[in-house]
């Protein structure tokens, strides 16, 4: 089970990161209240542990800026309305995993996004006019009756309380987890290291 953490933005989240060892660390660089701005993500980056993978989170951004940032990356997750053209774009010069995340209403949504280019999915919770990271509970349902035929991670509404069962009636290759880490809007220290031991349980 591979694990992201997602939406960090502060030196002491790196910190926290770099002693747990999640695979992968999401940076938001996208409109939001998580969002990481271009010096500071060069700076995180530079403080994280080279065995966690950082991914930048991106929301139909010119693809000229998403490669500009991809100097600091090894994966690029496309959270928004991005189609197949932008990600062929992007894989002619970025050499990591593109990652495209699907909020799903239905297990056709799911199911359209795994006939893409991308090296994986990222199933997340629908809410009309968001883009994710809204903390809404993912419907297992929709993603058990979806035909999936790529890499797929959930994320939405994850915390300790329900990342178990989540795991159980999805079986998915990972997680992302962030407003479940959070305690005031912040990465919680606490919350990170329960998470990370439930999950590394199962």
């Amino acid at each position: 089970m591979e694990i992201k953490l997602c939406g960090f933005r502060r030196e002491e989240d790196i910190v926290c990161a770099n002693k747990v060892l999640p695979d992968y660390i999401g940076f938001v660089l996208a409109k939001s209240k998580r969002r990481v701005a271009p010096k500071e993500l060069e700076k995180l980056t530079e403080i994280l542990d080279k065995r966690i993978k950082s991914v930048g989170v991106f929301v139909n951004e010119d693809i000229s800026e998403v490669l500009e940032l991809s100097k600091f990356l090894q994966v690029i997750q496309l959270h928004g309305d991005e189609n197949e053209e932008y990600i062929k774009a992007l894989k002619k010069v970025f050499k990591g995993e593109i990652w495209k995340a699907v909020r799903a209403k239905t297990p056709k949504d799911i199911e359209d996004a795994c006939c893409g280019s991308a090296d994986r999915i990222l199933i997340d919770s629908f809410v009309a006019n968001a883009y994710g990271g809204t903390g809404k509970a993912l419907d297992c349902n929709t993603v058990r009756n979806a035909e999936i035929t790529k890499p797929f991670f959930i994320a939405g509404g994850l915390n300790t309380e329900n990342i178990v069962s989540a795991i159980k009636e999805t079986s998915p290759f990972g997680v992302d987890i962030s407003s479940g880490i959070e305690r005031n809007d912040f990465k919680d220290a606490k919350k990170i290291n329960e998470i990370i031991a439930i999950i590394r349980r199962i």
